[in-house]
């Protein structure tokens, strides 16, 4: 497949004799390749000064330091590929099959990874102010264990589906289904672990949220803000990618080749949204300070 995208570009050897070719930049990849671009220039940094300054820390619990870092870890793993990925929005994926196969696995991975953190800290932070439940270094460490192995199982999918795909002049790192039951199948594990996440966030949050209205220490208008932003943000750039991938299950159970062809397109525009997450997790996570008072009272 790539020697069609060679051959797209070999008239120009011949006009400019002794040059390489510079090839054709794709237009429809300008917009989406500004986005990630500034995702990779904010997260970026933004997670690396998580890792080494790990900002007010020593205010929370065990369980929620390990959980912020391995949050912080996987978002950073997840935006230190952006550079191939905004090269190929824009001249096409040059790598050759395996590395697309190895850095679409390493990417979902960390995905997922990240995902899977925000709803452990979002189910952990409701079982430590709610409940008053502790967890032991053992029991951290399991369940972190547990949560990347999860990761790794559900990006196999990814990796099985994902081909190099001739598109006009160029050559893309796509999922490429052999059915459409195939097709379903991914597009509902996606779902299905999506929704299951935002609901353990948005019950564990709301349910914090009222008891930081009930109890006296915890009642800061502040802390309430924070949460529901928390909660707002987390949402608002996730729900898209979820919601279409269900539609584009729709589509694809009645066979409606236009629909799917929509809905792919919109799937990759909502897909370049969740970047924006990882570059706002530093900030929500580890950048506030009324959430660790409240760990620190409860711990006390």
């Amino acid at each position: 497949m790539e020697q069609l995208n060679l051959t797209a570009v070999t008239p120009n050897i011949s006009s400019s004799p002794g040059l390489l070719p510079s090839p054709p930049m794709n237009s429809r990849g300008v917009l989406p390749a500004v986005v990630l671009s500034l995702c990779f220039l904010l997260g970026v940094p933004g997670n690396i000064a998580v890792i080494i300054l790990k900002p007010k820390f020593q205010q929370l619990s065990s369980m929620t330091q390990r959980l912020m870092l391995n949050l912080a870890v996987s978002d950073l793993l997840c935006l230190v590929t952006l550079p191939l990925w905004i090269y190929s929005l824009l001249y096409g994926w040059i790598y050759g099959l395996v590395t697309c196969k190895i850095l679409t696995y390493l990417l979902y991975c960390s995905v997922y990874g990240s995902f899977l953190t925000v709803a452990l800290l979002s189910c952990q932070r409701y079982m430590l102010v709610v409940h008053q439940q502790f967890y032991n270094q053992k029991k951290i460490g399991l369940l972190l264990i547990l949560l990347w192995l999860v990761a790794m199982v559900l990006s196999l999918l990814a990796l099985a589906v994902h081909q190099l795909i001739p598109d006009e002049q160029w050559v893309h790192c796509r999922q490429q289904f052999s059915s459409r039951t195939q097709k379903i199948v991914v597009l509902l594990v996606e779902a299905i672990v999506g929704f299951a996440s935002l609901f353990i966030v948005a019950f564990s949050y709301i349910q914090l949220y009222r008891t930081v209205n009930r109890g006296a220490f915890f009642n800061n208008p502040q802390t309430s803000r924070l949460l529901t932003g928390i909660i707002v943000v987390f949402f608002v750039l996730w729900i898209p990618c979820h919601t279409v991938s269900v539609l584009s299950i729709g589509a694809t159970a009645l066979q409606n080749e236009r629909l799917e062809k929509i809905f792919g397109e919109l799937r990759s525009v909502a897909g370049s949204l969740t970047f924006i997450n990882s570059c706002l997790n530093p900030l929500l996570y580890a950048f506030t300070s009324h959430i660790c008072k409240c760990e620190r009272r409860v711990n006390h």
